[in-house]
């Protein structure tokens, strides 16, 4: 891959760097989604293929904390899916590759790396951790990581939102790989760990200790954790939840277990949201298929219908609810695939709103 060559071929290395230096991964991420998909896995397994065979001044070492503390140069990338015109509006045409070698030591950027791949052959499904995260909300080490990748030149600061929180990264990547092998005890254990770590509250380790919780059965404490999970996204002034409905219809989808898990988080967020004492606007999104005049329609019906679920669950909410409904125009997997890989693009968002502000809209 030339994007790799060119990474590893023009490192301006920091003063006094010896061989072999350590190398770490962050994994790589979906610049759009922040989430790891077979894609992006696939490519750090190529990228240390060739580092193992071409470039011996790099030792590749394991992401952990232990290694972080030998200031090791850390290896971060995000492969996103653009349309056409190199947006994230219309079908996925093409990935934009970007990579990036961090010097830790010297906390700078250090050498760069892109390239155009087409989407022939690409497998971007989401890993099972991310495929089953059930909320999306602003979060700083996320995008911290992809600010530092994307926008920024060789010699440039790594972004503090991620530098800040780059020992926590360990320990959730940790927790991400218990998580997908199915250790549901030890990825709780790891959750828990890294949020009473300094810059531990982050959306990954919010969705991970509840799909642990929920994993292992413990109710009680899966509901708790969604909670926290609602909080955590109307503190950030948005919570996008994952409330997939039937094709063309404004009903949930029919599965036992969803309807279950649906009452739930509906619960939650109701009591959650009527104790904050603020407004919410409530906003239906769908996928690209169909006309828009119709996807504008059916979106504004499941924020609806989310909203009467809200109101027969906490009637407190009565007259603080308003609804939206934006159709398409809002994407943020964007691929158009209309299956796990854009379930985000069919998400319900809820974001709090001054109720005074909200009469005098």
């Amino acid at each position: 891959m030339l994007a790799t060559q060119t990474l590893f071929n023009d490192v301006q290395w920091p003063a006094g760097a010896q061989a072999p230096m350590p190398l770490v991964v962050d994994p790589l991420i979906d610049g759009n989604t922040w989430a790891q998909t077979r894609a992006t896995h696939e490519i750090e397994a190529s990228v240390l293929k060739l580092v193992r065979e071409r470039y011996p001044r790099f030792q590749p070492e394991p992401f952990s904390s232990e290694m972080l503390a030998r200031g090791p140069i850390v290896f971060i990338g995000t492969f996103t899916p653009l349309d056409r015109a190199g947006r994230n509006e219309g079908p996925t045409e093409w990935y934009r590759i970007c990579l990036a070698l961090l010097d830790l030591r010297s906390g700078r950027i250090i050498s760069k790396g892109y390239a155009r791949a087409a989407t022939a052959g690409v497998d971007d499904r989401p890993s099972a951790f991310f495929q089953d995260s059930p909320g999306w909300a602003g979060d700083e080490a996320s995008s911290g990581y992809v600010r530092t990748c994307q926008g920024t030149r060789v010699g440039d600061p790594i972004q503090p939102a991620y530098w800040d929180r780059i020992a926590v990264a360990a320990v959730v990547n940790d927790a991400i790989g218990a998580y997908n092998d199915g250790h549901y005890e030890d990825a709780l254990d790891l959750y828990r760990g890294a949020l009473r770590m300094s810059g531990g509250d982050q959306l990954r380790v919010r969705n991970g200790i509840y799909l642990a919780a929920a994993k292992l059965k413990r109710r009680a404490e899966a509901a708790e954790a969604f909670g926290e999970l609602v909080d955590y996204g109307l503190k950030h002034q948005r919570l996008g939840v994952k409330l997939l409905f039937r094709p063309g219809s404004q009903l949930f989808v029919a599965n036992r277990q969803l309807t279950s898990e649906y009452a739930m988080w509906l619960r939650q967020i109701a009591n959650h949201a009527a104790a904050t004492g603020e407004c919410l606007v409530i906003g239906g999104h769908t996928s690209r298929s169909g006309s828009e005049p119709l996807n504008v329609r059916l979106s504004l019906q499941r924020a609806e219908l989310v909203r009467a679920r809200l109101l027969a669950q906490n009637r407190r909410l009565n007259r603080r609810l308003d609804v939206l409904g934006y159709g398409s125009s809002r994407p943020i997997a964007g691929t158009g695939t209309d299956d796990a890989r854009d379930a985000l693009d069919r998400r319900v968002d809820f974001q709090p709103l001054d109720c005074s502000a909200a009469k005098a809209k």
